[in-house]
């Protein structure tokens, strides 16, 4: 631990600053140009890619001094997603950051991005992030000065790197089974749109079609699918009449990773007199985003409950407060799912949403009253179902696969970025 020296971020950097958004907020956008990185797009580790927002050459001229380099990190510095960090995939660029997201850029004589990435991300630097980003006056955040001043250990560039290497290994076969599941998310929306979008089902050309669909299909409110419906957040009005459960919990900002299997263990409290199994999620359930989001995220994201990932964690898993807990009896329930995703995909879905104190929230009850669902014939449905839960196994494996090696990573990361394990710099 002799060559491990503690620097401050200014110290290490070349840049650390924020964008803004660019006039009009979402209206400005494109469908393509140069990319805006967005807080919904960071997550520790991960960059996501639903809902990427693009600007043009004109707007991104304006926010030049926020331009996002290789090998920048990327932190969120308010709201709920504060001190979430990643690194923007090189295919990206070039791109530019909103007033959400923080550019930090490494003096590469000093420090390794990667290296620093994991301290950042790691348990011990997160949580003395956190406690700086939740004393602020208002609402989570972290400024400049904030994360200037921020304090990190770090030994020779060199072992820096040799360090990152071991780590990123892990994380270079976690990236390859998010592309595997990527592939089989993408093949069953693309089925589901062969089907019952396009009209291409399985001897298509033997139905009768009025108005768009074949006349022994039916439509009605979706409410008449939905059997069971029930929203998070329980407990939270008698403290005296209350015990805690320790489970999983499925946020509704967390559920592009929840698809694959990851959600986030927590302890909840439950009422004594309340029936905690109708709070337990099942095989065939959907957790369903109904509040929350910001800078124009839509809500109405899904994820899909399979067996598979209720062994996976071998706990309670529950849907978390702004989301809904969806059960099906009606029709098979994958049907449903990807109906809701096509609902998403298209925009559809955004008539029900609406902004109140900053806040976005779904009007979940017009919406089972009003929102229309065609149903085909039960056997089509069936078919469709069946063909889907196999991939849908499959995206729970993998995601299982997933969180194993991200625990091994995780238990590694602590003790390498420490020196309390010892690593041998390489040769090179």
């Amino acid at each position: 631990m002799k060559e491990w020296v503690p620097y401050k971020l200014k110290e290490i950097t070349t840049k650390i600053g924020s964008g803004s958004t660019p006039t009009g907020g979402k209206e400005a956008y494109h469908q393509s140009g140069i990319t805006l990185v967005r807080s919904l797009n960071v997550y520790d580790f991960v960059f996501e890619l639903e809902n990427l927002a693009f600007i043009n050459e004109a707007q991104a001229k304006k926010l030049n001094g926020v331009t996002i380099e290789k090998d920048d990190i990327l932190l969120n510095i308010t709201g709920a997603s504060v001190g979430r960090c990643t690194i923007i995939p090189e295919y990206l660029l070039p791109a530019r950051v909103n007033q959400h997201v923080s550019i930090i850029r490494c003096n590469k004589e000093i420090a390794d991005a990667k290296f620093l990435l994991y301290c950042i991300n790691s348990a011990s630097y997160k949580d003395a992030l956190m406690s700086i980003a939740d004393s602020g006056a208002t609402r989570e955040a972290l400024t400049k000065d904030d994360i200037e001043k921020f304090q990190v250990l770090l030994p020779t560039l060199q072992l820096q790197k040799r360090i990152a290497s071991i780590l990123f290994a892990y994380d270079d076969l976690i990236e390859v089974n998010n592309q595997r599941i990527k592939l089989l998310e993408e093949t069953a929306r693309e089925l589901y749109k062969e089907w019952f979008v396009r009209m291409r089902f399985p001897e298509y050309k033997k139905s009768k079609f009025k108005k768009g669909i074949p006349t022994d299909w039916r439509i009605e409110p979706i409410g008449k699918v939905i059997d069971y419906h029930i929203g998070g957040g329980w407990g939270n009005d008698n403290k005296d009449n209350q015990f805690s459960v320790a489970g999983y919990v499925i946020r509704g900002t967390d559920i592009p990773k929840v698809r694959a299997g990851q959600a986030n263990q927590d302890v909840y409290r439950f009422h004594k007199a309340s029936n905690m199994k109708s709070r337990e999620l099942i095989e065939g359930d959907m957790v369903f985003e109904t509040a929350g989001g910001s800078e124009g995220q839509p809500l109405g994201r899904t994820c899909y409950i399979t067996q598979e990932m209720l062994d996976a964690y071998g706990d309670k898993v529950m849907a978390a407060s702004f989301c809904k807990q969806i059960r099906t009896k009606s029709i098979p329930s994958l049907y449903l799912y990807y109906f809701l995703n096509y609902l998403y995909d298209t925009g559809m879905i955004e008539a029900y949403q609406v902004q109140s104190t900053g806040i976005s929230n779904y009007q979940f009850e017009p919406f089972l009253k009003f929102q229309q669902i065609i149903l085909p014939k039960d056997e089509l449905m069936q078919s469709f179902h069946d063909k889907a839960i196999l991939m849908q196994k499959q995206i729970a494996i993998l995601g299982q696969q997933k969180t194993q090696l991200r625990q091994i990573r995780d238990r590694l990361l602590p003790r390498l970025i420490s020196g309390k394990l010892e690593v041998k710099e390489s040769k090179k």
